[in-house]
C-alpha cells in the first residue's frame, strides 16, 4: 500500500512534469532540464552532434537493445533511428519521471500535438491555459523514417530508464536500461 505521502509526492511530480522534449532541445517548463533534472539523468546536455554514437533503431514497440551502458565521464551521441510506422519517443529519466510524463504524453495526442504518424507541434496552450512543451534536451520525439539525436554528457553513475511514453507503446514494452558505470 502506497503511504499517503509518498501518494503525494508522486502527485505533485505528475502536475510538474508538463513539459517533454522534441527535436529540438530547449528548456521545460516544469523542470527546467526537462523529464527529471541533470542529477536525476547522471549528467547534462552536451554540445549537439558531440560524443560517441550510439544508434538505437525504433520500431513499433520496441528498441534495438534491450540495454545500453556507457561510463561515467562519457559523452554519448544518441541516434534515434524510427524505423516503424508511428511516432516513437526515445527519452531517458528515472522510472518514476517517465511515468509521471505519461498522462502528458495523452494529452498532447488528445489535442493534436501529436497524431500517431507526425508531430504537428511542439508548443501548444492548452483550453484550460496551461502551456504545454515537448523540448527537454533528454528526449526526442522521432516520426516515421526519421532520426533525432540527443547528445548527453554523462557525469555520474547509475541506472535509469530508456522509454517511449507515447500512449501505449510503453505498456507494450518500448523500454530499456540505460547503465552509467563508474570510471
Amino acid at each position: 500500500m502506497i503511504k499517503l505521502s509518498h501518494l503525494a509526492a508522486l502527485t505533485l511530480l505528475a502536475a510538474a512534469t508538463v513539459t517533454s522534449a522534441i527535436l529540438v532541445p530547449a528548456p521545460a517548463l516544469a523542470a527546467p532540464e526537462g523529464h527529471g533534472n541533470n542529477a536525476q539523468l547522471l549528467g547534462q546536455p552536451a554540445a549537439r552532434g558531440t560524443g560517441r554514437v550510439v544508434r538505437i533503431e525504433m520500431t513499433e514497440n520496441a528498441y534495438s537493445v534491450p540495454r545500453v551502458q556507457v561510463r561515467a565521464g562519457e559523452t554519448i551521441r544518441f541516434v534515434a533511428v524510427n524505423r516503424g510506422q508511428f511516432v516513437h519517443e526515445f527519452s531517458f529519466a528515472p522510472a518514476a519521471v517517465a511515468a509521471a510524463h505519461r498522462p502528458e504524453m495523452a494529452r498532447m495526442f488528445e489535442h493534436g500535438m501529436i497524431t500517431p504518424e507526425r508531430v504537428v507541434s511542439l508548443t501548444m496552450t492548452m483550453p484550460d491555459g496551461t502551456r504545454m512543451d515537448h523540448t527537454a534536451p533528454n528526449t526526442v520525439l522521432v516520426e516515421p523514417g526519421k532520426t533525432g539525436e540527443i547528445s548527453w554528457r554523462f557525469t555520474r553513475a547509475g541506472t535509469i530508464e530508456i522509454a517511449c511514453n507515447v500512449p501505449g507503446h510503453y505498456e507494450s514494452g518500448m523500454a530499456a536500461e540505460l547503465v552509467v558505470t563508474p570510471r
